[in-house]
Order: structure tokens, then sequence, then C-alpha cells
């Protein structure tokens, strides 16, 4: 016969009190979610941090000013080749921040035969290199690999660089210099993603091992239409000032040349271009006037004038009137005296009065006297004004 086990009334309290306080906690604990970076529900002057530290995951709170000061709080120590990202000096202000750390590490860099070692926190080769001071072009290679011997490299990791080959490089008509991790002339054309056309030539062969210094040219055979840039020059504009020395120059506006676009059409013969002619050009830029004032004023220590002066001189004695006849014994464009002109004239015209003669034979005289006397002594009036206009 089987007994009967009977649960008394004080046994199904006890099992109920602590069901009833385990479901409790499960609840509780539900109910409570971790600190995540994106929770808003922290009290006023709080933040909530989420760290990324090298793989590792840490969150807390803190109602420190900045993210060195929070950080420090929650004793998580940051060297000085550590790099965080938002900055240490970030003032927090928002409810929470997500924060990487990058820890510093040394790398052995391997550029040829020479080897450096570096404490860096960069992670990829071109930041490694750009922290290291060692510059790289774009087509050269630099892989991050573990070191097999951290102990002889005093580094776990080793950054090795593989030079791109340095060439000229002829791209139909214009020359500059390349580099490339091609072993030929045809492999180089692939990794630059140039695909010949039917009339194009390159020069040496696509089979030709790419080495330094190579001159390579690609160009197209017949006639055919290139387009490229071209600078546009400015226009100068000057502004005489009388008051300035003839050697003073002041730029006010300057100068600045333009841009366009220009198409030619030109002829390839073996290689050589044989004829160019422009199709079609549009100014992309505009250029810019540049604007100069220039001293005008002319120092004159004597002798014969230059065409301006004597020019200024005939203007202000008679406007450069050759026959002009004063009637009171002056003549000519300027102004001579009968006896001043037989003593100053040419040969040829001494029989004559000066407004008779003409104007190169009246301008030949001016130049024979002034070469005896000044201006300021033969004309007076005319060299005030002629040196106020700046022409003296």
């Amino acid at each position: 016969m089987k007994r009967l086990i009977t649960k008394s009334p004080f046994y199904t309290h006890i099992i109920g009190a602590v069901f009833i306080a385990l479901f409790g906690v499960a609840l509780y604990v539900a109910a409570t979610p971790p600190v995540r970076a994106d929770d808003t529900s922290v009290a006023a002057g709080e933040h909530i941090i989420a760290l990324h530290d090298d793989g590792a995951v840490k969150g807390f709170i803190t109602k420190k000013a900045t993210l060195k000061e929070a950080l420090a709080d929650a004793n998580i120590a940051i060297d000085a080749n550590d790099r965080t990202e938002p900055a240490l000096d970030t003032k927090l202000v928002a409810n929470s921040y997500q924060v990487n750390v990058y820890r510093a590490r040394p790398v052995v860099i391997k550029d040829g035969l020479a080897a450096t070692k570096v404490i860096t926190s960069y992670r990829t080769g071109a930041q490694i290199a750009k922290h290291a001071g060692l510059a790289l072009h774009d087509e050269d290679k630099a892989e991050l690999s573990q070191s097999t011997n951290p102990l002889g490299d005093g580094a776990s990791e080793i950054m090795t660089v593989t030079r791109a080959t340095p060439f000229t490089f002829d791209f139909y008509g214009k020359t500059s210099m390349s580099y490339s991790l091609g072993k030929t002339v045809g492999d180089m054309l692939n990794r630059k993603h140039i695909t010949l056309a039917q009339n194009d030539v390159v020069v040496p062969g696509v089979d030709t091992p790419l080495a330094a210094g190579l001159h390579v040219r690609l160009y197209r055979e017949g006639t055919q239409t290139i387009t490229q840039e071209e600078e546009v020059p400015f226009e100068t504009e000057k502004i005489k000032d009388a008051n300035q020395p003839a050697n003073y120059k002041e730029v006010k506006t300057a100068g600045k040349k333009g841009k366009r676009t220009v198409t030619y059409e030109i002829k390839i013969e073996n290689g050589v271009e044989v004829s160019r002619k422009e199709v079609n050009s549009n100014v992309t830029e505009q250029p810019v006037k540049q604007v100069e004032v220039v001293g005008a004023k002319f120092n004159y220590t004597g002798g014969p004038l230059n065409e301006a002066q004597i020019t200024a001189l005939g203007v202000c004695e008679t406007g450069m009137t050759a026959t002009r006849n004063s009637g009171n014994g002056f003549y000519g464009a300027f102004q001579f005296m009968p006896g001043t002109w037989r003593s100053n004239a040419p040969a040829e015209y001494k029989g004559v009065l000066p407004h008779q003669a003409p104007l190169e034979a009246q301008k030949q005289a001016v130049q024979n006297l002034l070469s005896r006397s000044s201006i300021y002594t033969q004309f007076p009036g005319c060299a005030r004004k002629m040196q106020a206009q700046g022409v003296l």
C-alpha cells in the first residue's frame, strides 16, 4: 500500500512565499536595463559613457566636466601616446557618449633597407606612415603583419613599405613624374585603368619591364582633338601720378590670371605633332585687371627734350601751331625771336623766319637752343606749367 503524503497548510505557505520572492527578483532584474550609451534616463549633470577600449566594452556614469576627467575618475589610464575619439579635452554636455580608446603600441616600419620603430596608436598603414613622418605616394603599398620575432624586432607588429617604381609618363602630350607597382609597361597601364584605343601607340612596348627612370610615352596617331586648361593673362592699367618720381610704382589692385578650357585639333605623324588648330575655347574664370599707380614726375636736368616734352612745350606756347606769327616779334610754334632763330636753326632755314620753316626744323632749333641753355631760362612760363603737369 502506497503512503499518501499530504502537505500541511504551513508547508504550502512557505513554498508560495519563496516562489513569490524569486519571481519578484526576476521581474526586477528584467525591468532594470544595463547602462547603455544611448540611455537618457540619467540625473541632471550626469553622463553615460560607453567605452570601447581595444575590444573591451565598459560603461559607467560620470558627473565630470570633460572626458579626461571622467576617465581619470573611473581609474582608466590613458598614456601620452594613446588616442581617444572624441579627444580628451572634449567637454561633456550630452546625456551619453560612445568613446573609443586606441592604445599605442610599438610598430617597426621596414622601408627597403631602413627599419624604424615608432610608438603609435594608429591602425592603418597610411596613418602610421603619416604619424612617423614617412612620405608615401598613392601607389606605394604599406602592409601590416604580425612579427615572427617579437623579441628581436622589439614589436609585435611590422609595417612593410613597398615602393612604387618612379618613371616619366608622357600621357597624350602631358608629361609628369608617375609611379606604379606594375612589373611591365602593360601592367602599369592596367593598374592605372588605361585602355589603349585603336590608334594609340605606347613606347616602349607593353612587355617592357618598368624600371626607375624609364620614359613611357602614350600618343595617338592621326588627327584628333584634345581639351586642356590654360591660363588667361591679365591686363595692366597704369595710372600716372605727376607728384611721384619716375621710379615710383604702387599696385592698387593685384592682377590675377584667369582660366579657360581650350580644344585643339592636332595632327600626329610618327608620334610627332605636326599641326595644331584651336577649334573652341571657354573662359571658366575671368582674369582680374591689375591697377598700378606709377610716377610721372620728370626731374629735368637740362639738355634736349624727349618727344613728349617738346610736344608739351609747343602745345603750351602756341597749341603747336608752326605758322604762328604773333605780331609782337615772336614766330612759329615755339615763339622764337629772329636773332635766337638764326643762332639755332638748321643751316638751310637760317634765311627765313621761324614760322616759314617746317615744324621739324623748329623742333631741331629748340633742341639746339636747349643743348646750350635751360628750358627754365628760355621758356620760363611753360617750363613751370610742364613741371606741374609732371612732364618735367
